[in-house]
């Protein structure tokens, strides 16, 4: 049966919760236990697939399907773990649950209050393959005192009521400001958001604390004191030059050593920190640098392709180089030439996006791309652009568009060499689509199989002819057009296993430009990158060579 730790915030959100869990995740395995990370979001859409990048960052899409919070793609490069549909739920999820049921006459005629029956939704949910792994994980969105949040406190309050003691853990993650006028860090915050979380019957066994600065012992004391928690259990979190130094330094200030002894066991095993200390000696000890444009639609806010940037960094260390990214907004080619912007890139990086806005600006960086011979990848919409470039200025297709302009528009102004996917194979049967249905749930989402040619740089790149990747998209490019486009020089290098849907396309005559439909981001790991990611920054290392 797994012991389970539960991960609040307070103060602020943005403190790192995700974070924080996954590099506990990482200690734990490190340790010789089996691992499982969950988040838990108050927020009422039913999950995040169909928000703005702007308002939550990236969708992280899993194998089988499940569009979910960009910290489930945390917990899968710390640990290595595969997320599922049951490691993510919104209070939208668990409210519509309950309300089908009540529809069906599952309670029997009760009145379904939130309490007992949202709860133990929630608590039915925190259950799901416990009796897997050796330790469960829950992160808690948001902060506590938030009032969407307050059934998921009173859940996990309940669920540690229900389960034998010792069984469960809490951990509170919060803030110390640093007032530069007195040169204090103050840690009232604090004690007032574990007040908070003590009023509605939890009980923080360790508190993790964001500070700029390290925290002197008199605090940690003072934090101990008025939190009633042990002073070796007041962990600092302190900012990191690089993410994956957060397993290292964790459990430096002894985080993984602390939740162990909240849950008495001993003696620990000793932890195996080689991979990690392996990885944060190749980010600190880099033996060059390569400039990488990403030129995309949502460059305001970088989680809105977190994976992507993470990836990337990935083939960096791969490579044993500094990955220098820089976001270029594709709307400013729309209107002037890119070269003036991309020129000194080493590598173009052109990612997924929804609607019209910035498209022909990734078009024109297609074409800077595939014109001055610089790396691209292209992933997703990046590698539609990509079709439509050569279309339009290689195969002489002048109105090349896409289906979903039109679509957007309102009328037809294209020749749509990309089209809306109206049915596809998913296992053994056969999923349908219209272009009104509804925008939740209903693109071609999670992992599939591509077949690759044998003579592809892709094939090359990956080591074998067959892969499965995961995919989040409705539109596809039109195999009507694969004649005309090879004719020119672009191959057709992947395929699903029905020869129906091109997977991945590239020039035959460029040193390295692949475009690929589905998402290799969401796959790739800093002690295992992903094979194009690791290839894509070689070849920007070797282009910055040439310079």
């Amino acid at each position: 049966m797994a012991r389970f730790i539960f991960i609040t915030g307070g103060v602020v959100s943005s403190l790192g919760k995700g974070l924080a869990s996954a590099a506990l995740g990482a200690l734990l395995q490190a340790r010789g236990y089996s691992v499982r990370l969950r988040k838990l979001d108050p927020y009422l859409n039913v999950d995040p697939g169909t928000m703005s990048p702007f308002e939550h960052g990236e969708v992280f899409v899993t194998d089988d399907g499940a569009e979910t919070d960009l910290d489930l793609g945390h917990y899968e490069r710390f640990t290595g773990v595969a997320a599922r549909k049951t490691d993510s739920v919104s209070s939208g999820r668990i409210y519509s649950d309950v309300l089908e049921k009540e529809r069906r006459g599952d309670y029997l005629g009760k009145t379904i209050q939130v309490i007992p029956h949202v709860t133990d939704e929630i608590k039915e949910f925190i259950k799901i393959g416990e009796d897997e792994v050796d330790f469960m994980l829950c992160e808690i969105g948001g902060t506590v005192g938030d009032i969407e949040g307050l059934p998921f406190f009173e859940a996990i309050r309940q669920f540690s009521q229900d389960k034998p003691r010792g069984q469960c853990v809490f951990m509170h993650l919060t803030l110390l400001p640093f007032i530069k006028a007195s040169g204090e860090l103050k840690t009232k915050p604090t004690q007032h958001s574990v007040k908070e979380l003590r009023s509605i019957g939890l009980a923080p066994d360790i508190l993790v604390c964001r500070s700029e600065s390290p925290i002197p012992a008199k605090e940690r004391e003072k934090l101990a004191l008025f939190c009633n928690v042990r002073p070796d259990s007041v962990i600092a979190a302190l900012d990191l030059k690089s993410i994956y130094e957060a397993p290292l330094v964790y459990h430096r200030e002894g985080l993984d050593q602390a939740v162990l002894d909240a849950f008495q066991i001993h003696p620990a095993p000793k932890p195996k920190l080689d991979v990690w200390e392996d990885v944060a000696d190749r980010i600190a000890h880099p033996e060059g640098e390569v400039r990488v444009a990403i030129v995309g639609k949502y460059t305001q806010l970088e989680d809105a392709y977190k994976s992507i940037a993470e990836a990337l960094t990935h083939g960096g260390i791969s490579n044993r180089v500094k990955v220098n990214v820089e976001w270029v907004d594709a709307e400013l080619f729309d209107r002037e030439d890119p070269a003036t912007y991309l020129e000194g890139y080493d590598a173009i990086l052109v990612p997924g996006g929804f609607g019209e806005r910035g498209t022909e600006g990734k078009i024109r960086a297609a074409q800077f791309a595939r014109e001055h011979k610089v790396p691209y990848l292209g992933i997703c919409l990046g590698m539609q652009m990509a079709v439509i470039e050569a279309a339009r200025n290689a195969a002489g297709i002048d109105k090349a568009g896409s289906e979903e302009f039109d679509h957007e528009a309102g009328k037809k102004r294209f020749e749509p060499v990309v089209y809306h996917l109206k049915e596809w194979v998913q296992g053994n049967h056969k999923v349908e689509r219209k272009v009104d249905d509804d925008k939740g749930g209903t693109m071609r989402l999670g992992a599939y199989d591509a077949v690759l040619s044998e003579d592809s740089r892709v094939a090359g790149i990956y080591g074998c002819n067959q892969i499965e990747e995961r995919h989040r998209h409705r539109y596809e490019v039109d195999l009507a057009y694969r004649e005309r486009l090879e004719e020119v020089g672009l191959k057709f290098s992947g395929m699903s296993p029905d020869g129906r849907l091109p997977e991945i396309v590239e020039w035959k005559d460029h040193p390295w430009f692949v475009g690929v439909q589905f998402h290799p981001e969401l796959k790739s790991k800093p002690f295992a990158p992903h094979p194009l990611f690791d290839d894509f920054v070689r070849a920007a290392k070797e282009t910055s060579r040439l310079v």
